[in-house]
């Protein structure tokens, strides 16, 4: 069976002899049951597609989240660091911190790998000697020469009140990142921050910064009581020089999924 007949290419970038593809499955052709028709029906309907990331490799490294490996062909060998006892032991907490797998294996050699597939969509970023923090179990690969490290929030206010919790990811270096969203592609908005410009949002659905972006949490008011009346209370706030990367319907898919009500008293954009 040729799979690549019920597969289109969403978005495709390469470095570094590696090729970077999102794909996304036509159709599902599989029902078994009236009930999975229907299922697949209204899910064709509504545009929700089956998405995969496919990665070809040319003599070449990527490294993944643990455990996204769906299956691959070619001479290809995983590698994975884990610094001995103690290396592993500081890698587990900062996985269980930042809700990311203790390590990431990289996979060296030539031919096809395909990760796991799934109904959420991919951001693919491509960074140029940059570092980009991203939000807590966002990551999904990205090229070998991006380090990845752990980052804490610099002030108690940000790590209590931010909603990002106390760690996030930093991903430094040149190459391709690919991140895995519940919103899609079409639906983020990128900000560029110049000239000290603040960015303030009420909600945690920030997904992504450069790190020349600093974040901090800031009253809504002048004052507590202010910021106590008008209903809006603490902000989080973006300053800088850099981009930001929000997803502002994530919290609507959450009450969508979990059948919140959307009337305005119950739209507090904390998730």
């Amino acid at each position: 069976m040729d799979l690549d007949k019920n597969m289109i290419v969403l978005q495709k970038c390469s470095h570094n002899n590696v090729d970077f593809e999102v794909l996304a499955y036509d159709k599902l052709r599989g029902a078994q049951s009236v009930n999975m028709a229907q299922s697949m029906f209204f899910a064709e309907q509504t545009g929700l597609k089956v998405k995969q990331v496919r990665i070809t490799l040319n003599n070449s490294s990527i490294k993944t989240e643990a455990g996204a490996l769906y299956y691959s062909k070619g001479k290809i060998e995983s590698k994975t660091k884990s610094g001995g006892a103690t290396g592993l032991f500081k890698k587990a907490v900062s996985g269980a911190l930042t809700n990311e797998s203790a390590i990431k294996p990289t996979y060296t050699g030539s031919g096809e790998i395909y990760l796991e597939p799934s109904f959420k969509h991919y951001l693919v970023l491509e960074l140029d000697n940059d570092s980009i923090i991203v939000d807590k179990g966002l990551f999904f690969c990205c090229s070998a020469e991006i380090d990845i490290k752990v980052m804490a929030q610099k002030n108690v206010s940000s790590a209590l009140l931010g909603g990002e919790g106390v760690f996030q990811i930093e991903l430094i270096g040149t190459g391709v990142v690919i991140l895995e969203l519940d919103v899609p592609e079409s639906e983020i908005v990128s900000y560029e921050l110049t000239n000290g410009e603040e960015l303030k949002v009420d909600g945690n659905f920030a997904i992504a910064r450069t790190s020349g972006v600093s974040f901090s949490v800031t009253k809504s008011d002048k004052s507590l009581l202010g910021s106590a009346i008008n209903g809006e209370g603490f902000l989080n706030a973006f300053k800088g020089e850099g981009t930001v990367w929000l997803a502002p319907t994530a919290p609507m898919y959450k009450r969508l999924y979990t059948g919140i009500s959307f009337g305005n008293s119950s739209i507090n954009n904390q998730e």
